[in-house]
């Protein structure tokens, strides 16, 4: 089992392809004061799509708080860009990262849970709420019990926040990680 990581510790940079661009550099890329490096199962998942439908539609406070935002999905380009019309190329504030192989999970020791994690109150709480939006189970990819987290990275690369996620669809709100970055 790969360590998990805790504040002040330093992020691992890591190659990564999005769906229209190849060869890009975690350490490379940020623009922002921060980073969120948001880990998500895959882009088929309707609570996936849900979360990242929330992060389009609140990116104007992304910005106001010089937030880069890069989601990590098991997923690859051809089922990133034929989802619903969540995603099209330039349709999107903030970048996805393709990891079909988990290799940037196990990196940062996002890891599975077990069928407890998955069959929780939470989880079918936000399926339903997710369904009535309208967001539809895609292709099923990677890991079907991977838990997500959420890190928060400064320009030195250090980790300032980690949320490990508890079970399946547990991702702080925004408003939680716009609040908790303005603290740090």
């Amino acid at each position: 089992m790969k360590k998990k990581f805790a504040p002040e510790m330093t992020a691992p940079d890591f190659a990564f392809d999005s769906p229209w661009k190849k060869s890009l550099s975690f350490y490379d890329f940020p623009k922002g004061e921060k980073t969120i490096l948001m880990f998500l199962r895959y882009m088929g998942c309707p609570i996936c799509q849900m979360k990242i439908a929330e992060l389009k539609n609140d990116w104007d406070e992304f910005k106001k708080s010089k937030l880069d935002v890069l989601v990590v999905l098991q997923s690859d380009a051809k089922n990133v860009i034929g989802i619903n019309e969540i995603v099209k190329e330039n349709d999107l504030p903030f970048t996805i990262v393709l990891d079909p192989k988990e290799e940037i999970f196990k990196l940062y020791g996002v890891l599975p849970g077990s069928i407890f994690r998955y069959a929780t109150p939470a989880v079918i709480k936000k399926a339903m709420k997710s369904k009535k939006l309208g967001f539809k189970h895609g292709v099923n990819e990677g890991k079907e019990m991977q838990l997500p987290a959420v890190f928060i990275v400064d320009k030195q690369k250090k980790i300032k926040y980690v949320y490990y996620g508890r079970n399946v669809s547990d991702v702080p709100d925004n408003s939680e990680l716009l609040d908790i970055s303005a603290n740090l």
